[in-house]
């Protein structure tokens, strides 16, 4: 493959400052050793190091980043939720001798440090400018090189914010606001939404719970985060009703599980829905060495799979994807699961003959693995 033109990657030096402190809430051991939080800056600095040397950078557009406005915010969430981030992060910016904290909590496993401000507006405005790349119209250049897929390497993650509550890790929801973002500047009408990050996107599921033209897809593990959550019977509300499916698989599910349940559920859902756009929520900590999960994909399998996404985009909606980074902790290994989703999305060969981590996964999809996906494509209507 010669690679796709077009193909952008958005990155933003900014996005490092943001700061969760400690991932020890106790005082006493915090004092004992030093415990980074997961959701640290190494995590996309390492996987865009990744993206560099194997020379698949230099293949890439560059997507412009800036901060995305108070109005674009308030597509999704509400005043007061905006308002309460905001002047959180101010309170953690001002100097310390004025007997601020450095770290606040703002939601459910949610927090604000210094930088965090500039980071979550700039995630936020990344995922949006991500939109206009994929859905610009060039006319002065061939359909070939028209731009199909935008890949925004930010962080925070987005996918546990709802419209007013700041939750695991995440302050603004960058994917629901890149979904309403097309709609509202591109006329997309429907949008399709398919998130792979081991814990449920229980955020984007509330934004769009009553929306019949946004669908929203989990692939998740069952009962991790939130353990309640990402039931197979949450279908969706009012004149969303269907246009929710929840894939809850059990721990230890590797490629083929996952495979499986993307072809057998996800992707006959979409291909139905007929999106105008696919908005990926691509989190890699369903990878076999993530800390904050219990699966066992392997970047062979993420390249797998975002290769069935790609198949089915080329059909639905013009190739058009916008992948936003969500969950993945594992500074190993997270990197060459980025690799493998950006290679495919730009239609490159592979820089690697296999993952390069050291792993004992599950080769074999497992009979729980069968059945978990079997009562999912029932409860979505799927033969």
């Amino acid at each position: 493959m010669s690679g796709l033109p077009g193909t952008a990657l958005g990155y933003d030096t900014r996005c490092l400052l943001h700061d969760n402190g400690s991932m020890v809430v106790d005082r006493q051991p915090a004092g004992w050793i030093e415990v980074d939080h997961a959701e640290n800056a190494n995590r996309v600095e390492r996987a865009y190091a990744v993206l560099a040397a194997s020379g698949v950078l230099a293949r890439l557009e560059v997507l412009p980043t800036r901060e995305a406005t108070i109005e674009e915010l308030l597509l999704v969430h509400t005043e007061a939720h905006v308002e309460w981030i905001l002047e959180a992060c101010a309170k953690v910016d001002a100097p310390a001798a004025a007997g601020h904290p450095e770290v606040m909590l703002v939601g459910p496993e949610a927090r604000v440090g210094r930088g965090s401000n500039q980071a979550a507006l700039i995630a936020a405005g990344t995922a949006i400018e991500a939109v206009d790349h994929v859905c610009r119209v060039d006319s002065s250049q061939p359909a070939a090189t028209s731009a199909h897929r935008a890949y925004s390497l930010t962080r925070p993650p987005g996918h546990h914010a709802s419209a007013g509550q700041a939750m695991g890790f995440c302050l603004f929801n960058n994917a629901a606001l890149a979904v309403r973002h097309s709609q509202l500047a591109h006329g997309v009408e429907r949008v399709a939404v398919l998130d792979w990050d081991v814990h449920h996107g229980n955020g984007t599921q509330a934004v769009f719970y009553e929306d019949p033209n946004v669908l929203f897809i989990s692939l998740h593990q069952d009962g991790l985060y939130p353990s309640d959550e990402g039931l197979i019977t949450e279908r969706g509300a009012g004149e969303g009703v269907g246009a929710n499916v929840n894939v809850p698989l059990p721990a230890g599910t590797g490629d083929a599980g996952y495979l499986a349940a993307l072809e057998q559920v996800a992707l006959p859902a979409i291909a139905d829905f007929d999106p105008g756009l696919i908005v990926l929520s691509s989190g890699q900590d369903a990878g076999a060495c993530d800390p904050l999960g219990r699966m066992s994909v392997t970047a062979e399998g993420f390249r797998a799979m975002t290769a069935d996404i790609v198949a089915l985009a080329e059909e639905s909606c013009e190739g058009r994807i916008v992948a936003i980074q969500e969950g993945g902790y594992s500074l190993d290994h997270m990197p060459f699961c980025v690799l493998a989703t950006v290679e495919v999305l730009a239609g490159l060969e592979a820089s690697l003959a296999a993952d390069p981590v050291e792993m004992d996964v599950p080769k074999l999809i497992s009979p729980a693995e069968t059945e978990a996906i079997r009562n999912a494509a029932r409860a979505a209507g799927i033969a």
